[in-house]
């Protein structure tokens, strides 16, 4: 993609200082920026490199005061993470894929498909399925029977989706994720034994979910695991059996969440947390990386930290005296000695 800093300044809305007829063909990281590239500057403790970079553009924050002149032209908006995900996408180099099915595919004749969804090659569908058009199924994935999967979803390849699973519309399932994998169900025996408990239920994906590669979410024991509208989970996370996560809710990488725990609406998760089972969350909350909830937490907007996390704040209280306490000793004994 070739666009001018003028059509690029119009199609972000924001304003230009420089020249309307430089020319960009790519997006790079301002540390990194060469000749032709447009770059973007948020985090202050990058300000030293809008002085050095070789990036033609740069977008600012309205608010950005220069401390001295540059050669880059500037692209000044009200924020410059959201236009930063619409530039990226107006960059990116997608493969399209045609409407078509591929002849190295498996599908069974008992299946509705929309006329325009893409199935490529070593792909498995069972019958019963339903896909809805706009679908793109790339290569090797596996979709279990009576699985229903909405408008405009992408699955990359080593996508798995079990029976009865139902993806919304618009979701994007990364490398090798699981939909709809048996729970984490024993029931302990006289004789020291488990017994598998059958997993009956089924993984609902609502619409605008987002699931990244190698992450496994469970199906219910009875009845769903659910994934609310619009939330966004990152690589290698586990969601087990009956978990219901509201709508807009993030959470980071190598997560857990135990079985039959409700996340709310608008939650932020750090990566590395652990979440133990049959607990709520409540809406707004935000959990710092590593940190282990064992426990309700029923305050909205609430701001935990440890393990077993407490308010943000409070740990970050308590972490700054612990970390004098080899000294407290030190001087704990020094005045028992003189007291002796």
């Amino acid at each position: 993609m070739k666009i001018s800093t003028g059509e690029l300044t119009a199609m972000v809305q924001g304003t230009l200082e420089g020249s309307p007829d430089i020319l960009l063909h790519t997006a790079s990281k301002i540390e990194e920026a060469r000749e032709g590239s447009i770059c973007f500057f948020a985090n202050p403790k990058y300000e030293n490199y809008i002085y050095t970079t070789s990036a033609s553009a740069i977008l600012v924050s309205e608010e950005f005061k220069l401390k001295q002149p540059i050669n880059a032209a500037l692209i000044r908006v009200k924020d410059v993470y959201q236009t930063v995900a619409t530039l990226l996408a107006a960059f990116e180099n997608k493969t399209k894929l045609s409407s078509k099915i591929d002849p190295l595919s498996s599908v069974n004749s008992d299946t509705e498909i929309d006329s325009q969804v893409s199935i490529g090659a070593f792909s498995v569908i069972h019958k019963g399925v339903k896909i809805a058009k706009n679908v793109i199924i790339h290569s090797q994935v596996f979709i279990d029977e009576d699985v229903v999967i909405g408008e405009g979803s992408i699955l990359l390849p080593g996508v798995r989706v079990h029976r009865n699973c139902v993806i919304g519309k618009n979701c994007f399932l990364n490398y090798n994720v699981v939909i709809g994998s048996e729970g984490f169900g024993f029931a302990p025996t006289e004789d020291g034994t488990y017994k598998k408990i059958a997993q009956i239920g089924n993984v609902i994906l609502e619409d605008n979910v987002e699931i990244g590669a190698n992450t496994c979410i469970d199906r219910g024991s009875m009845g769903s695991t659910i994934i609310g509208q619009g939330s966004k989970l990152d690589n290698l996370i586990q969601i087990a059996h009956n978990v219901q996560i509201g709508k807009n809710t993030v959470i980071a990488a190598q997560s857990g969440v135990a079985g039959s725990t409700k996340i709310g609406n608008n939650c932020q998760i750090g990566g590395q947390v652990g979440i133990v089972g049959h607990i709520t969350i409540a809406d707004g909350a935000r959990i710092q990386a590593q940190s282990g909830i064992a426990s309700n937490v029923p305050e909205p907007n609430s701001k935990l930290y440890g393990s077993p996390a407490i308010e943000y704040g409070n740990y970050l209280r308590s972490y700054a005296e612990f970390k004098k306490l080899a000294d407290l000793v030190k001087e704990v004994r020094r005045i028992g000695k003189e007291i002796k």
